[in-house]
C-alpha cells in the first residue's frame, strides 16, 4: 500500500442519523507559508480495527463500535447558562481548579508562542501548514466524508484494539431483565474511571498478553485491555454479589502486587510507574468514601445519582446536565488521590497545575524548575499575584470528563452543555506532533540538561539507551511550557483543519474531541513512530510516576 493507500473505513451513518457537531473553540488565524507537506503513514489502524503501536494484533474483520456511536448537542435544545469560574483575586485555589481557567490561562503561553518568545522552544509558524496538512489527509484517510463517524476522544475506543469491541460483548452478557440501563451506565463508569486513572504512559519495555485472545498488545490501549480482564475478575470489587464494580472496599485491598500481576508486569516487560499507579488506586479508596458524590457503597458510578439529581440538572423531553456539575464531582470528589507533593495554594491541593515561567511573575518567585508547594500567601508583589505564574491544565480529570461523558450520553441519553469548556489534552502524543514536525525545537541548553538527564535515568534504572531523547520530570519548567502551548495549539489545529476539509464537510465542522481523536493523538503516534521506529516515544520523554500522562 502506498502513503494514501486506504484499508475500509468505518460505515457511513443514516443520512436522517447524524449528529450534530459543535464549534471549534479558536478564533485565531494562520499566515499560510510555504512548506514541505508530510504525508501520513499507513500504520494505525481505522476506528472499526484500531491497533496500539507495537501490538502484534494488526487484521481482522472490524465489530462495529455500536453502543458509544458519536453524539453532538442538539441545538434545538434550550440554552443553558454556565457557572461562572471563582473569581481568582478572591478564591485562586478554586479558580486554578476550575475547567474555564485551563484554556484562560494557556493562552498566554500560547501567544508567547507566536511571537516566538517562549523560554525553552524556538518557534517555526512557517510549519503549523504541516501540522494541518498531515492531520488534515490522516482524516480523509481513515474516514469518509462528511466524518459524522468520527467519535469524541473517549478511552471507549481503546477497548476496540484489534477490531474487537469489547464493551459491546460486556454490556451483551448482563441480561435486560436483571441489569437495567442505570446499573450498566454505572459499571461503565466504574471501568472507564480505573482504566483512565491507569492509563498515564506505560513505558517502552510493557506489553500485555490478552486473556480473551492471546494476543500482545502495548500502550494505551494494552492498559485498556488489562483493566478490562481485572475489572472482569472482580479484582476492584468488594461486592461478592456483584464482580462487575468498583469500590472502595475492592480497591482498599489492592497491593501493588495484586496489580502488578494484573497488569502482567514483569523483569524485561516493567510498566514504568506501576506503584505511583498502584497507590493512586488506593488513595481513590479513600476519595470515594464521600457519601454526596459516590453513595454508601463508595462506587464511582454512583456519581449517575449525583448528577441526575442536581439542581442544575434540567430532565424534561431530554436530561441535560451542564458540565461543570460533573467537573466539580471529579475535581472535588478525586482531590484526595493527588499526591501530596503537587502544587497547593494556602493547603488546597491543585492537582495537574505547574508553576511556569513563562506566565507572569510576583517579584519574588520560586525559582527552581521543580518547585512544587506554593507559598501560603495571596498577597501581590509588583501588582501579581503569587497564583499569576500557575499554569492548570487537569488532563487526566479531563481525560476522566471525556470519557465518562460517553456511557451517560449512550446509554442514559444525558445531554451535557457546555461541553465547548474542554480542551485539547496536554499530553505527550498531542505534543509530539508539534516537535516532530518542526513547528517547536527544544533550545539547545534545555536540549542538553535533558540529555544528561536520560543519561542519569538510563544508569539509575539500567535502562538501554535505543533512541536517545531528552528526558524532564513533569513539574520541569520544560514540560509545563510544552505543554501550556500544546492546549493553545490544539485549538488552533481544530480550527485550521475545519477550514481545509471545508468541502468535504458539506456545512458541517469537526469538533475539537473528533480532531484530537482522529488526528492530532492518532498523527502524534504515527510520526513519532517514523522518527523513532524502535520504541515509538515521543520527542522529549518523561521520567514519570504514572500520575500525570
Amino acid at each position: 500500500m502506498g502513503l494514501f493507500s486506504r484499508r475500509d473505513k468505518a460505515p457511513k451513518a443514516a443520512a436522517d442519523d447524524q449528529p450534530v457537531l459543535s464549534s471549534s473553540h479558536s478564533k485565531t488565524s494562520l499566515t499560510s507559508a510555504s512548506s514541505s507537506i508530510v504525508t501520513p503513514i499507513n500504520t494505525s489502524s481505522r476506528i472499526l480495527n484500531r491497533t496500539s503501536a507495537g501490538t502484534t494484533s494488526t487484521t481482522g474483520p472490524g465489530t462495529p463500535l455500536t453502543p458509544f456511536s458519536p453524539t453532538g448537542m442538539n441545538p434545538m435544545l434550550p440554552r443553558v447558562d454556565m457557572p461562572r469560574p471563582p473569581d481568582p483575586q478572591l478564591d485562586p485555589a478554586g479558580y486554578l481548579r476550575s475547567l474555564g481557567a485551563v484554556r484562560e490561562r494557556c493562552q498566554i503561553v500560547s501567544s508567547k508562542a507566536l511571537k516566538n518568545d517562549l523560554r525553552h522552544f524556538d518557534v517555526d509558524m512557517r510549519k503549523f501548514p504541516d501540522v494541518v496538512s498531515f492531520v488534515a489527509n490522516i482524516i480523509k484517510r481513515d474516514y469518509d466524508a462528511p466524518f459524522t463517524s468520527i467519535p469524541a476522544h473517549g478511552r471507549y475506543q481503546h477497548f476496540g484494539v484489534g477490531g474487537r469491541d469489547r464493551i459491546a460483548h460486556l454490556l451483551a452478557t448482563w441480561p435486560e431483565d436483571m441489569v437495567d440501563n442505570t446499573e450498566k451506565c454505572k459499571r461503565m463508569i466504574d471501568l472507564f474511571l480505573v482504566s483512565v486513572l491507569l492509563d498515564a504512559g506505560a513505558g517502552t519495555k510493557w506489553s500485555y498478553k490478552s486473556v480473551e485472545n492471546g494476543r500482545v498488545y502495548r500502550r494505551s490501549e494494552g492498559i485498556a485491555v488489562a483493566t478490562l480482564d481485572m475489572f472482569k475478575t472482580g479484582l476492584f470489587s468488594g461486592n461478592p454479589a456483584n464482580k462487575y464494580q468498583v469500590d472502595k472496599e475492592g480497591l482498599r485491598q489492592l497491593t501493588v502486587e495484586k496489580l502488578t500481576q494484573g497488569l502482567q508486569s514483569k523483569p524485561g516487560s516493567e510498566m514504568a510507574g506501576i506503584e505511583g499507579r498502584a497507590q493512586l488506586l488506593i488513595r481513590l479508596s479513600e476519595a470515594l468514601g464521600n457519601k454526596e458524590y459516590f453513595g454508601e457503597d463508595g462506587r464511582p458510578g454512583n456519581m449517575l445519582d449525583h448528577v441526575l439529581s442536581h439542581p442544575s440538572t434540567q430532565a424534561s423531553s431530554v436530561i441535560i446536565v451542564p458540565l461543570p456539575v460533573l467537573w466539580n464531582v471529579l475535581m472535588d470528589g478525586l482531590a484526595p488521590i493527588w499526591p501530596p507533593s503537587r502544587t497547593a495554594i494556602n493547603g488546597v491541593s491543585l492537582g495537574d497545575a505547574w508553576p511556569c515561567s513563562s506566565m507572569p511573575q510576583p517579584a519574588q518567585s520560586p525559582t527552581s524548575p521543580t518547585f512544587s508547594p506554593f507559598p501560603n500567601t495571596t498577597g501581590q508583589s509588583n501588582g501579581i499575584a503569587p497564583w499569576e505564574s500557575i499554569l492548570p491544565f487537569h488532563k487526566l480529570t479531563q481525560w476522566l470528563t471525556y470519557s465518562l461523558m460517553q456511557p451517560m450520553q449512550t446509554i442514559m441519553k444525558i445531554q451535557f452543555a457546555g461541553q465547548e469548556l474542554l480542551t485539547g489534552l496536554p499530553e505527550y502524543r498531542n505534543g509530539g506532533l508539534f516537535i516532530d514536525m518542526g513547528v517547536l525545537t527544544l533550545k539547545p541548553e534545555d536540549q542538553e540538561r535533558g540529555l544528561q538527564h536520560y543519561a542519569e535515568y538510563c544508569q539509575r534504572t539500567g535502562t538501554k539507551a535505543v533512541e536517545v531523547a531528552p528526558m524532564f520530570e513533569p513539574s520541569d519548567d520544560v514540560i509545563v511550557e510544552w505543554r501550556g502551548v500544546t492546549v493553545g495549539f490544539l485549538d488552533m489545529l481544530a480550527m485550521e483543519v475545519n477550514r481545509t476539509l471545508k468541502t468535504e464537510l458539506a456545512g458541517g465542522e469537526l469538533s475539537l474531541p473528533q480532531v484530537l481523536e482522529a488526528g492530532s493523538w492518532k498523527g502524534g503516534r504515527e510520526i513519532a513512530e517514523v522518527s523513532r521506529p524502535n520504541t515509538k516515544e515521543p520527542p522529549i520523554l518523561i521520567d514519570s510516576d504514572g500520575t500525570v500522562f
